[in-house]
């Protein structure tokens, strides 16, 4: 998986995780301890969107990314992400066209958004983010009901986009080979990689 992206943001190009963590205050409710199974240069993505002790949970895995060598970007919330000293946002979907007000007032700042269609890529796209996270490639309970993507249409996915693309949803030790050759940007998750003590070999 390519560390640094396509370009994005206005022509900068910005480095990339290979793995990214996101929390999830249900079936990951200590991102604190998950994180501390990644290796140097993954990222974490904070979430946790109604947890009452998010901001006090934003400082300290801010720090412990640090010592670590992680990523660590906030979800949709700007002003939480500063005050931690973030290193960047991750914005869901139905909003991803803040980004473009983000990119002005944060330059340096790694942007991603969760896109679930082509039609959302290409608004990612448009928006100048600097990844998109593609969900749901496999069955997942994140998402009970919906139809995963597959690889194969994932694949066609990522080769159209001229972001990059990492995979999201139903992902582990068990089906990560499969998308091997889709040229995913990377892959995250939330319980699923935990497992994952290191980075897969590259799927390009």
């Amino acid at each position: 998986m390519g560390r640094a992206g396509k370009l994005a943001g206005g022509g900068r190009r910005r480095k990339l995780p290979g793995l990214i963590l996101m929390s999830d205050a249900v079936r990951l409710p200590d991102p604190l301890a998950a994180a501390t199974s990644l290796a140097p240069g993954a990222a974490v993505i904070l979430r946790h969107h109604e947890a009452p002790n998010r901001p006090t949970l934003a400082r300290r895995l801010s720090a412990q990314c640090r010592a670590k060598r992680i990523l660590l970007l906030v979800a949709d919330d700007v002003g939480l992400a500063a005050a931690v000293r973030a290193d960047g946002m991750h914005l869901p979907e139905h909003d991803i066209s803040a980004a473009r007000g983000i990119r002005r007032r944060r330059p340096a700042w790694l942007i991603t958004a969760a896109v679930h269609s082509a039609t959302a890529l290409k608004r990612a796209e448009r928006a100048g983010v600097d990844a998109a996270l593609l969900s749901p490639v496999f069955a997942t309970p994140s998402h009970p009901g919906v139809s995963p993507l597959g690889a194969l249409r994932f694949a066609r996915l990522v080769q159209s986009s001229r972001i990059p693309v990492f995979a999201l949803g139903g992902i582990g030790p068990r089906n990560v080979r499969r998308l091997y050759g889709t040229g995913a940007a990377g892959i995250a998750g939330i319980s699923g990689l935990t497992s994952l003590k290191t980075r897969p070999r590259p799927v390009r």
